[in-house]
């Protein structure tokens, strides 16, 4: 699925990725070594590695992990330093023991920000779904899980129904709040391991991996009662039960014959191709009165949904 320009690449930290159990074996093994050339040399050169698994900490492990490394790194600097024992601190140690401390904070809110900012960019300010680029991300993954393994993959296109409407009676924060809304209605109802971004004005994709497409006809059904059941108040203004009401299209399943001949072999061609099956039965579900659910069984034939 290709609706912006090039995708990102993985924007989560590099320490992140990490196994956490590699993770701190690569922590222990770092202090172990820092720590015995500390106690051959007494080497202030030599003391300043002990920054790098304290940063390495933060980075991994937030402020906790940055405090915890800065601590056992005081208590083995002092413990190869045996005059440090008994408190005597020239100059050079007590700035030593306050960096140690300093660059586990500095290094953890360093990191947080990063994360802060990686959430930022990945998420939809309006319904806290992602936003298109990262569900391209997603989306590509899955695609490449589908062909790899052969397990099935649905998407779901949606929007409200007759938004322009509540805009034009009730003003567009009326209109903003019912898109917020069901944003947090599919948010609420969507799988751990499925992702759905808001992609438009009041336009929803959803990629359920692992889904057949009767499954993922059911979550559609499920996801057109649930916002037709709610009452809700937007910007203040009260509305009845079944004010909201969302078309929703399906697609996935094993790819038809003819898409497969037009599709390349890249897995956004292979995502495009969903959407725009999912799209069209959309489009299909307004044609054929909203509030509903229609499916792409193959490139010609849309049915509706009871």
């Amino acid at each position: 699925m290709r609706l912006t320009a090039d995708p990102p690449g993985d924007r989560s930290l590099a320490a992140d990725r990490v196994p956490i159990r590699w993770a701190c074996v690569l922590l222990v093994t770092a202090l172990a070594v820092t720590f015995e050339l500390d106690r051959a040399t007494g080497s202030a050169p030599v003391q300043h590695l002990y920054y790098l698994p304290v940063i390495y900490a933060a980075l991994r492990f937030g402020t906790r992990g940055g405090l915890v490394l800065s601590g056992l790194a005081i208590v083995l600097y002092h413990v190869a330093n045996p005059h440090l024992i008994s408190f005597r601190y020239e100059e050079t140690d007590l700035v030593q023991v306050v960096l140690f401390a300093a660059v586990g904070l500095v290094a953890a809110k360093l990191a947080d920000d990063a994360r802060q900012l990686q959430w930022l960019a990945m998420t939809d300010d309006l319904t806290g779904l992602h936003n298109l680029r990262s569900f391209e991300a997603h989306l590509r993954a899955m695609v490449r899980v589908e062909h790899e393994t052969g397990r099935p993959l649905s998407v779901l296109v949606l929007d409200l129904d007759r938004l322009k409407s509540l805009n034009d009676v009730h003003g567009h924060l009326v209109g903003a709040a019912a898109v917020q809304t069901v944003g947090q209605v599919i948010g609420a109802r969507l799988p751990s391991d499925a992702v759905a971004c808001r992609y438009g004005g009041d336009e929803f994709v959803i990629a359920l991996p692992d889904r057949t497409r009767a499954q993922a006809l059911q979550f559609a059904r499920q996801l057109c009662a649930d916002v037709q059941s709610i009452a809700p108040r937007l910007a203040g203004v009260p509305f009845p039960p079944g004010r909201l009401t969302i078309s929703v299209g399906v697609a996935g399943g094993i790819v038809p014959p003819s898409t497969a001949r037009a599709m390349g072999p890249r897995d956004d061609e292979r995502g495009e191709a969903l959407f725009k099956a999912a799209d069209e039965a959309l489009y299909a579900a307004k044609r054929r009165g909203r509030n509903g659910v229609c499916e792409a069984v193959d490139d010609s034939v849309i049915r509706s949904v009871p």
